[in-house]
């Protein structure tokens, strides 16, 4: 038996829900814990740079999810093939997209850092970043970009790892790298006064180790999924398996990341202060959105598997599975974080304007997440059975571009030109798209039905 073995999850038999807590739980406290050291980022700044800082550093966060979404849609899909030719027992054809992946991932950094360099600032400025950040968040940006090929090495290779189920040795990695991370923050920040440059210098230093780590366990894994460094090329045809689920996530995530732009530039537009406040709210948001997340992943991961193994009666089972998950996780984090807002918002900031406008997101957004989770889940059903262009078009359409609609036509009204009308665009969104996504899986299990027999559920 390979002694990586015990980091590899059966997904094909046994029970699911044990099995999907194995698999998703490790993956919430790696999520959880990056955006532990994320805000630990934001609590540094906010505490020893001032307002100005806080406010560049959180108005980055769309700018670099825009640039970085179509890469990570990229790394959705080797986790797919991976997980479905793990699945199917097709050692050369996994072979070949963890080398073709990792390939990938260092032409994704390099071209992510060239973006980052030569068009972040340029972005700020069409964004109306208040005038008084706009340099602070350019030079944030420059550094962080600078980091992107260790980024895309790590989010690449734990992709791989989760397709076999492993989802514990990046958790491991993410804590060694993360401690590092908030270490040298103390030190750049308070120590040495660097500013928003010192945060972005650690958070490079931290992407680094954990792409170094990943990187070698991958060299060190005695599987199909073991990486040959002399070996990395991209292999054509499953450059096109990876590419045809990948690209309809990545342009999906780009989309959402520009209407999520065009929303934190109507943001932008009240000021500093509810800038800062949005910023902090969407950092506890995070928190609930990851932990919802994993199991997103999970039945990406699980679908994969058992659609390749063909054990398509299995599908339903996951994805019944993720959505009780999610919808507990979401409920139950959501209105904690709105329960205990204030006493949250005030370890970013002691202004007390910063922190009224940070629980009027928290209000609106928080309390309703479950909904963007439940949606979530039927997105990564849809694509672990190969449709990743149906979930794509139903997600451009249905969640931004109703909040764009609802940007350009209720907020312009002069008496709802207000700061909760922005927020009450994304509850609205997810009951519409959540309703549509469910109609199309039904769509989906037919087409399955009629290929491979009435015995699929």
């Amino acid at each position: 038996m390979d002694k990586n073995s015990r980091y590899e999850i059966d997904m094909c038999n046994g029970p699911v829900l044990t099995k999907m807590l194995l698999f998703a739980l490790p993956l919430m406290f790696s999520s959880i814990l990056q955006l532990l050291f994320n805000a630990a980022d934001i609590v540094v700044v906010g505490r020893y740079a001032g307002d100005n800082s806080l406010a560049a550093v959180g108005s980055t966060t769309a700018l670099i999810n825009l640039f970085t979404n179509l890469f990570v849609g990229l790394s959705v899909g080797a986790n797919v093939a991976a997980a479905r030719f793990h699945g199917a027992r097709q050692e050369r054809e996994l072979k070949n997209t963890v080398h073709t992946a990792m390939t990938l991932s260092i032409i994704s950094g390099l071209l992510l850092t060239f973006m980052g360099l030569f068009g972040a600032r340029k972005m700020l400025v069409l964004m109306q970043s208040p005038p008084e950040v706009l340099d602070l968040a350019a030079a944030y940006l420059r550094i962080y970009f600078m980091g992107m090929t260790a980024s895309m090495a790590y989010n690449f290779g734990a992709a791989l790892l989760r397709a076999m189920g492993d989802t514990r040795r990046p958790l491991y990695y993410l804590l060694a790298a993360g401690v590092i991370n908030v270490i040298l923050n103390l030190l750049f920040v308070i120590v040495l006064r660097m500013d928003v440059e010192g945060v972005a210098l650690a958070t490079v230093i931290s992407q680094v180790i954990s792409a170094v780590l990943v990187v070698r366990c991958l060299i060190k894994e005695q599987s199909g999924f073991h990486l040959d460094i002399r070996g990395l090329k991209i292999h054509p045809k499953t450059l096109g398996t990876i590419l045809s689920i990948g690209l309809p996530a990545g342009f999906q995530g780009i989309v959402f990341s520009a209407s999520n732009v065009v929303i934190q530039s109507s943001v932008n537009g009240f000021g500093n202060i509810t800038v800062a406040g949005s910023s902090a709210a969407a950092n506890i948001e995070g928190f609930v959105y990851m932990a919802m997340n994993s199991f997103h992943q999970a039945a990406t991961s699980f679908v994969s598997q058992n659609y390749g193994a063909g054990k398509y009666k299995r599908i339903n089972r996951v994805v019944l599975t993720a959505q009780g998950c999610v919808i507990v996780t979401g409920l139950v984090l959501g209105n904690l974080a709105v329960m205990f807002g204030e006493k949250l918002l005030s370890i970013y900031t002691d202004s007390p304007e910063v922190i009224a406008m940070g629980l009027i997101r928290l209000g609106i957004i928080t309390r309703m997440y479950a909904l963007c989770g439940m949606m979530d889940v039927m997105v990564g059903a849809l694509r672990g059975i190969g449709r990743s262009i149906m979930p794509m078009i139903v997600s451009l359409l249905g969640a931004c571009g109703l909040r764009l609609l609802w940007l350009a036509t209720v907020f312009k009204i002069p008496e709802y030109h207000t700061i909760t009308v922005v927020y009450l665009s994304y509850p609205i969104s997810w009951i519409i798209t959540l309703s549509v996504h469910i109609i199309c899986f039904a769509f989906a299990k037919r087409s399955i039905r009629r290929k491979f027999g009435e015995g699929v559920e």
